[in-house]
């Protein structure tokens, strides 16, 4: 598995942006797809985004395509999630992870970070 950490959340109003950070740590050897799902309270935990070991091949959920750029950076083991144009249901905790799999499905995905809180205010 892959030792993923979070960062870069927190308040926005709407319209404006921010931008996330995973830094993956241990099994980066391994060529792995990472994604971005995040969960609202009350609410199941939802696809964001996705990007493929080499960067050629990048999904997004429809709510965000377009607003949201998903990168990554192999040699600084950083994935990165651009969020422009925010919502206020944005709002939720975002969460990176890591797997074998190009995949909506957070079953696919084995590696998993903490979490980190993203809030925008109308």
């Amino acid at each position: 598995q892959v030792h993923l950490v979070e960062s870069g959340g927190g308040l926005a109003q709407a319209g404006g942006s921010l931008r996330l950070y995973c830094a993956a740590s241990g099994r980066t050897d391994r060529r792995y797809t990472m994604a971005w799902f995040r969960q609202a309270p009350g609410k199941e935990r939802e696809f964001v985004s996705a990007i493929n070991w080499s960067a050629t091949l990048t999904f997004y959920a429809h709510s965000v395509k377009g607003r949201f750029t998903i990168s990554r950076d192999n040699v600084q083991n950083t994935m990165y999630l651009q969020m422009n144009s925010l919502k206020p249901e944005d709002t939720a905790v975002y969460y990176c992870a890591a797997g074998e799999l190009d995949s909506d499905s957070p079953e696919t995905y084995d590696s998993w970070g903490q979490g980190t809180q993203v809030t925008v205010s109308s």
